[in-house]
């Protein structure tokens, strides 16, 4: 109990103090608990002796009053304490998680850890929250409460303390090897709940892939296997638990007997008298009670300790470094954007080698070459979504890593292939470019962007409030809202990840003309699959197999045979392909 005493009071900061404070009374509240049984064993006493007078009466009933009113102050003043300062402490906790997420590497995100993720945010924290500060409270009385009562058995004789000892130093023995298979059974079940999470949010994410393929049956089985596995698991672990917890209920039992037996034979052969027969028959159940239910605290403890391991695990990820002093120059230096010597690992494996290029001001790069070839990483290494393995990317100059990142986010704006909207209303999504924009700047940015008409034809306009992801607009409208976001945001460095790759031709030219405003006076890194962005771009690099075979202007890399000439003629029969000239042929 120690240990996990010290966890909760170190993640508990500045409430330590009211934690502590509320433990305390726990403890008195424990002490005071007992004072009903003192009381009337003492009454007893004075009964049995012929020596009570009506003042003990009154003495005894005015201690009782006390004691029990003292007993529900303590009582209410240790849940107040603790309730208050755990909800506070881990309402701290999760918005300190959350802002340790936001610094880490976009790797941990994309290495199958979301269901942790959301598992520690909601289910551990959860738990932790409700079952922290009650549990280890009732157990610090349960305890204090079992030591009185072990002390008074040592004061009727000493015989029936050391049975009483005996008992608890058996029942401790086999909790212990109950709460190391908990342990162990606990770990697992939380991480089948980790792989249950992520098998849920799979299922809801792609349930539109799943219904138009016609694999909801295979998938609704895949689903359901989770949900047996982790039934499976919690049932693994309370039939793990049975035979132990029996096992402490029986050892209490055979306890409580011989207590019983020997303190009777004690009193018959005059080794104790008849008032301390009396006394050991009030208190012998006080002792076992309290042991019992600090051995059930225990094991829910034990599952929080699984918890609070998931919970730190995730608190130790290495964030990316953020202590750069360095600022972005205004524009004096020859290139806005340099790849120098820069080589990337992903898992072990290179996905950059030995990357060298740059990117002069208001110019456009684009960014070719085959699928897993390293266009997306080489972007996502310049909004510092990763650190680069060797080699350095400067911009204006400078080191990004010795620039704050907050700093060099706002250098950058990016339009991400898959765009994410935030079930919230138009006008916050676009506004998260830039939050102190006035509504005349959101509307400016969301007419420059070609969605400013169609937000206005939505029944409460910029205040319509869309699904989560964005699920309540289509593909194009997402992508011009979100090109809107970084018209407002105005950065000088544009990063467009594959932005029209994946749009219908309805909405193609009102994203080229909501991107034609945006890249206006920007230097601009495209990966695009599109002749005609690729076409207008100044500077072509063809990546492959992580380094760039290829760089220059499609008039020049069209004169040299390589991938990009390959690359530009599939392209252009692709795009000549029709049904009916398919049926001439035929």
């Amino acid at each position: 109990m120690v240990p996990l005493f010290q966890r909760i009071l170190k993640l508990s900061g500045k409430y330590r103090g009211r934690i502590e404070t509320a433990f305390l009374f726990s403890v008195l509240k424990a002490i005071l608990s007992k004072m009903p049984l003192c009381v009337a064993f003492l009454m007893l006493s004075r009964f049995y002796t012929g020596a009570i007078t009506a003042a003990d009466c009154v003495t005894a009933a005015a201690v009782l009053c006390v004691s029990v009113l003292l007993e529900a102050f303590f009582q209410l003043m240790s849940d107040r304490l603790q309730s208050g300062a755990g909800y506070m402490m881990f309402a701290e906790q999760r918005m300190a998680l959350g802002a340790h997420l936001r610094k880490l590497p976009m790797g941990y995100f994309t290495a199958g850890n979301i269901g942790k993720i959301s598992s520690v945010l909601t289910t551990d924290m959860i738990f932790v929250e409700e079952i922290a500060m009650s549990s280890i409270a009732n157990m610090m009385s349960y305890a204090f409460s079992a030591a009185l009562m072990a002390v008074f058995l040592f004061y009727l004789d000493v015989r029936l303390g050391i049975i009483g000892l005996l008992v608890t130093v058996t029942a401790m023995v086999t909790a212990g090897k109950m709460n190391r298979i908990s342990m162990k059974e606990a770990a697992g079940r939380q991480e089948q709940s980790e792989k249950l999470t992520d098998a849920v949010l799979s299922f809801t994410e792609g349930i539109a892939i799943i219904k138009s393929y016609n694999l909801l049956g295979e998938k609704s089985a895949e689903l359901s296997n989770n949900f047996k596995w982790s039934r499976d698991k919690s049932l693994g672990f309370e039939e793990a638990m049975t035979p132990w917890q029996r096992g402490l209920n029986l050892i209490y039992a055979c306890g409580m007997a011989l207590l019983f037996g020997v303190s009777i034979y004690l009193q018959q052969t005059g080794s104790l008298t008849i008032l301390y027969l009396m006394g050991l028959l009030l208190f012998v159940f006080d002792l076992f009670g309290p042991l019992k239910a600090l051995y059930g605290e225990a094991t829910r403890l034990t599952v929080m300790n699984s918890c609070l391991d998931r919970i730190e695990s995730v608190c130790a990820e290495k964030e990316l470094p953020d202590e750069g002093k360095k600022h972005i120059p205004e524009r004096n230096h020859k290139a806005e954007i340099a790849f120098d010597h820069v080589t990337f690992a992903y898992h072990e494996k290179e996905v950059l080698k030995d990357v060298t290029f740059q990117i002069q001001p208001n110019t456009m790069t684009a960014l070719v070459g085959p699928s897993g070839g390293g266009k997306s990483t080489a972007a996502n290494l310049l909004a510092r979504f990763w650190d680069v393995k060797s080699g350095c990317i400067r911009m204006r100059g400078e080191d990004i890593r010795d620039v704050p990142l907050a700093e060099l986010m706002d250098h950058i704006s990016v339009v991400f292939q898959r765009v994410y909207l935030f079930q919230d209303t138009i006008y916050q999504n676009i506004s998260m470019g830039k939050t102190d924009a006035s509504k005349e700047e959101v509307y400016e940015a969301a007419r420059k962007a070609r969605c400013y008409d169609f937000i206005m034809a939505l029944p409460e306009g910029f205040d319509t409030v869309i699904g989560e992801g964005g699920t309540s607009l289509s593909g194009g409208e997402k992508q011009r809202i979100s090109i809107a976001r970084c018209i407002l945001k105005d950065a000088p460095v544009v990063i467009l990840d594959e932005a029209t790759a994946s749009v219908d031709a309805d909405n193609e030219r009102f994203i080229q003309e909501a991107i034609s405003e945006l890249v206006k006076g920007k230097t601009l890194l495209v990966i695009a699959h599109r002749l005609n962005t690729i076409r207008a771009a100044g500077q072509i690099l063809v990546i492959d197999d992580g380094r760039v075979v290829q760089r220059g202007t499609h008039e020049a890399l069209m004169k040299e045979k390589g991938i990009y000439r390959d690359y530009v003629d599939i392209r252009e029969k692709a795009a000549g392909w029709s049904i009916d000239g398919l049926s001439r042929q035929i």
